[in-house]
Parts: C-alpha cells; structure tokens; sequence
C-alpha cells in the first residue's frame, strides 16, 4: 500500500449536486432558488440564526443566569489528587509548575486548593487559592502553604 493507491471507504463519499446545468439534469432553470425575491439573486446572505421572519431560537429561549466580566476562575485540585500525585512521585512540594507538568492545570490557569478527599502527606503547597478545609487538612498533615 502506498499514496498512489489509496481511496476512501466504499459508500463514503457522495458526488455534490451539480446546479444550473441545464433542465435535463432536473437542477436547472431557477437553479433551485426559486423565483424571484432577494434569495434568487446573487450575493444574499442571511444573518447566522435566521428563520425566514419566525422568532429565532437563541431569542425564543429563555436567558438564565448572569457572568460577571470581572470573574475569576480557578481550575480546582482537590487534596485526594494531591495525594495520589505524592505517593506515585514522591513529591515533597507541590507548586503550579508540578501541577501544570502533570496535566492537572494549562499555564494561564490559576489554582485552588479544594478539601476533598485526606491528605497524609507533609506538602508545601503552593497555589493562588485555598479553601478552608483544604488549609487545615494540609497544617494538619504537617504541611505548609503558600499563596501566590
């Protein structure tokens, strides 16, 4: 097998439809857009949502919620996964680097610290966030922390 002889699967790919070529082809004469009105001529295009004048659907449903622009997201890892990193690695601290090299967070991410799961581990951890149970449960272990 090589370039020259590859094709794709049988029954993947249909021929287009040939438009405007002639009436024997049962596409010609309006070409299939119809008589007359702007969408029968040349250069129309309807706005992405359109629905021929009916109420489009992203305005018939109803809106919930609010997004202020001023959130901040936080990527959570939770302390069972920082255990789990701890005993498959042996890590004695845990910063955003170990984080983002393991996969857990992208590099513009920013990190907070949740308290599921126990942690036995003495860690340093270092994060932008922590939440209370998570603190606790890492002083207890015999850890430290540090905000970024």
């Amino acid at each position: 097998m090589n370039l020259s002889n590859l094709k794709p699967a049988e029954g993947s790919t249909k021929n287009r439809k040939r438009i405007g070529r002639g009436t024997g082809s049962g596409r010609g004469g309006t070409s299939t857009r119809g008589h007359k009105g702007a969408g029968s001529r040349s250069g129309t295009s309807t706005k992405i949502g359109f629905e021929g004048g009916q109420m489009p659907l992203q305005r018939r449903v109803p809106k919930v919620g609010f997004k202020s622009l001023n959130r901040v997201e936080y990527v959570g890892v939770n302390l069972d996964v920082l255990q789990a990193l701890t005993e498959k690695y042996s890590l004695s601290t845990v910063n955003f680097d170990t984080l983002k090299e393991h996969g857990l967070v992208s590099k513009n991410g920013l990190v907070k610290i949740l308290g599921r799961g126990e942690l036995k581990a003495k860690l340093e951890v270092t994060a932008h966030a922590f939440t209370a149970t998570a603190q606790k449960a890492i002083e207890a272990a015999g850890g430290t922390i540090v905000k970024l």
